[in-house]
């Protein structure tokens, strides 16, 4: 069972694999990055802050430590006085209340080797996250690079494909009863050689040249006739190259008569 579950799993990843767009893929590879450095940021910000808290809490022992170091002090001196002026009594509290700043003394001078401590750690622990985040942030950085050369190349690649799909659509057959544009080529090509062959073939062919023998015998008939029609107009045989509105203009110019000159113009 667990076998064929490995398989069943394989099988559809890599079903998924093979139908999965890249451009999502890539963009999801980028978020899970950005999300991954948002929370590092978070965690180291989280130590640095406690870093700058350990270090406010040993300001706030040391400025404790320096009071009641004072206060210890002043009660001591007290103390002293009060002996010398023979003043048990109050010497005895003075006394009293210098041990009570001694003890606290001692309690927080012991909490600020503490904090001391502490704050060294938490320093170590800040710069490593520090360092930490920087190094992510280039990681980051070069995968967005990466994105857009990855980007630029798919669409590159996405386009070649196309060109390519386009080539070979014009090489092999889109279905079975659709030739291929070399064989529609093939066949107009051989239907105009056959064709020109005919012609060729017409051209040469004896009743081709029966009907030129008798295209020309009409001819030579038709000039014939036209030559006799002139001998008995009495026309000559130039006078069939002018046309024969020339003829009957030339007639009519002869028969005319010349216009008359103008008389002398009245006094």
């Amino acid at each position: 069972m667990g076998r064929w579950w490995a398989y069943l799993t394989a099988k559809l990843s890599g079903s998924f694999e093979e139908k999965a767009d890249p451009k999502v893929q890539l963009q999801q590879a980028i978020t899970e990055a950005q999300d991954q450095h948002r929370r590092l940021t978070e965690q180291a910000a989280n130590v640095i802050a406690h870093q700058k808290q350990t270090e406010m809490r040993l300001n706030r022992a040391m400025g404790e430590l320096e009071k009641l170091n004072g206060s210890t002090r002043q009660a001591v001196t007290m103390a002293d006085e009060a002996t010398s002026r023979g003043d048990t009594a109050k010497m005895a509290d003075y006394t009293k209340a210098a041990e009570a700043f001694a003890n606290r003394l001692i309690s927080v001078e012991q909490e600020a080797e503490g904090l001391k401590q502490l704050l060294l750690q938490a320093t170590e622990a800040a710069d490593q996250a520090k360092h930490a985040v920087r190094q992510n942030s280039m990681a980051l950085q070069k995968k967005l690079s990466d994105r857009q050369k990855l980007m630029g190349q798919l669409d590159q690649a996405k386009m070649q494909e196309q060109v390519n799909k386009a080539m070979t659509s014009l090489n092999e057959a889109v279905g079975q009863d659709v030739p291929t544009l070399d064989q529609v080529r093939d066949k107009i090509e051989a239907r105009y050689a056959k064709a020109l062959g005919t012609a060729e073939l017409t051209e040469t062919s004896v009743e081709n040249r029966m009907l030129e023998v008798e295209q020309a015998q009409v001819n030579s008939e038709a000039q014939a006739r036209l030559a006799e029609i002139r001998s008995q107009l009495g026309l000559s045989s130039g006078a069939a190259s002018e046309p024969a509105g020339g003829e009957l203009g030339g007639a009519a110019a002869g028969s005319a008569e010349p216009a008359a000159e103008p008389g002398p113009a009245p006094g």
